[in-house]
């Protein structure tokens, strides 16, 4: 009998990490993820870290952090969740997600492990621990010079907080996973702070002023060097251009302008600010200009305000929180010259729907409502009685099939197009799942960007 396809042993791994707690799932502990990584012989201390932590913006900034690192000729693992449409895209290695070899090779080298810890704990390995302990040991098996992990929930007790983190990345918080991280910014920030460690870096984008005061008490106490956005470093400007925005950035060790980076948004402005301090306070030198422009340039965020088919036009992004919410219509409405902009939204039953809504009623004309094949999807029948408070009866069409949502978004867009002078779009949002799905089923219907 011939052995399964790389196809189909990814597919069984998948299989076997999901019977595994969710990632939606917490008991709040580095117990279980501790000992797995002693079993295996601490492979996360074996190359240097950069820590993010944060509500939004972390996945994206990991991504700027890891362009800059390598341009510099840094080999970069990064890790970061949770995926659009692949679980191998949560480990990259030089840019590129692992490979169905190498993950199915770490795969077997993790799995006794994975059933020795689970015998010995109260409660199993999870989904996220067992995805966490993959990517340091592949980081650690095909070498890497430099690791970016970004952290799955708060940060304290998260389990990727067992790294020894030469600098940590803190961006924007906000109101999310509340009833595990807390009802107030302080708690949040309370909890997020414990990636710091003592006598590191702590780079910190702007925040709120009650998680800033935890943010800096936390940082005086170990004894870390903190760098602030709009003091230490800052957007000195942006102008928007073609594809993007211009922007002109003061870093930890001087001005660089002209930089395009080919994402729209202030918050991904910001989001570049903070990588590039990042990077600067890890090799603790001026980084040279013309590389720090072509790093950005070649930057690239997949589900965050990305334009993913152009007749018509469809952006998707995989807002799940008020935050995040509010960073894309403030994208969508001062940055599109829409005349109409049609939303497929789709989002978590756990989240803050009404939030979500109050923002998006802000930037759309018209909604479809939809579910996600999420097992924790808001059905789209409570999702519409919610969008009812918000947006008018007319405005609103429950599809509950997102593909169908998404056809029949698409139709009514490009018919608008064709009897209106303007130019119409549709946005697709709700969560990250949402966004993974509307990218896949996007490129069946071909014609994208």
């Amino acid at each position: 009998m011939s052995e399964p396809s790389e196809i189909e042993q990814l597919a069984q791994i998948e299989s076997a990490l999901l019977k595994r707690w969710p990632e939606s799932r917490i008991e709040p502990t580095l117990g279980r993820i501790t000992a797995l990584l002693d079993a295996l012989g601490s492979p996360q201390l074996s190359y240097p870290t950069i820590h993010l932590a944060g509500t939004n913006g972390k996945t994206t900034t990991s991504r700027m952090i890891d362009q800059l690192l390598a341009n510099l000729g840094y080999r970069v693992g990064r890790y970061t969740s949770p995926h659009l449409e692949s679980f191998t895209e949560r480990i990259s290695i030089k840019g590129e997600p692992i490979t169905p070899t190498r993950m199915i090779a770490t795969y077997k080298d993790i799995e006794l492990y994975l059933d020795l810890i689970d015998s010995r704990q109260p409660h199993p390995i999870s989904f996220f621990e067992a995805m966490t302990a993959l990517a340091f040991v592949a980081f650690a098996e095909y070498p890497v010079d430099v690791g970016v992990i970004e952290a799955g929930m708060g940060g304290q007790w998260d389990a990727t907080n067992v790294l020894a983190s030469q600098v940590a990345v803190m961006t924007p918080i906000g109101f999310d996973h509340m009833e595990y991280l807390g009802d107030t910014l302080t708690k949040i920030a309370q909890t997020k702070s414990g990636i710091f460690k003592p006598e590191s870096n702590v780079v910190m984008a702007a925040q709120p002023a009650e998680a800033a005061k935890v943010l800096m008490a936390q940082a005086a106490k170990l004894s870390a060097i903190v760098f602030r956005e709009g003091i230490e470093f800052s957007v000195k400007s942006r102008a928007l251009a073609v594809g993007g925005q211009l922007l002109c950035l003061q870093g930890l060790y001087g001005e660089i302008d002209d930089i395009y980076l080919p994402l729209y948004g202030q918050h991904q402005a910001n989001n570049a600010a903070v990588a590039l301090a990042a990077v600067e306070a890890f090799t603790s030198v001026a980084l040279d200009k013309e590389l720090v422009q072509d790093a950005f340039s070649k930057v690239a965020s997949p589900g965050r305000c990305e334009v993913i088919y152009k007749e018509p036009t469809v952006i998707i992004d995989a807002a799940h929180n008020p935050h995040g919410a509010a960073a894309i219509v403030k994208t969508i409405n001062s940055e599109f010259d829409f005349e109409l902009v049609v939303g497929v939204v789709a989002v978590l039953a756990d989240k803050d729907v009404a939030g979500i809504l109050a923002e998006l009623a802000t930037c759309l004309d018209y909604i479809v409502i939809s579910q996600s094949s999420s097992t924790r999807a808001l059905p789209a029948a409570a999702l519409a009685e919610i969008a009812g408070k918000y947006f008018k009866a007319e405005q609103i069409e429950v599809i509950s099939d997102l593909s169908a949502a998404l056809t029949f978004a698409v139709e009514k867009v490009s018919l608008a197009n064709q009897v209106n002078e303007g130019v119409s779009a549709v946005l697709v949002t709700g969560s990250v799942v949402t966004a993974g799905v509307a990218r896949a089923k996007l490129r069946q219907l071909g014609g994208g960007k």
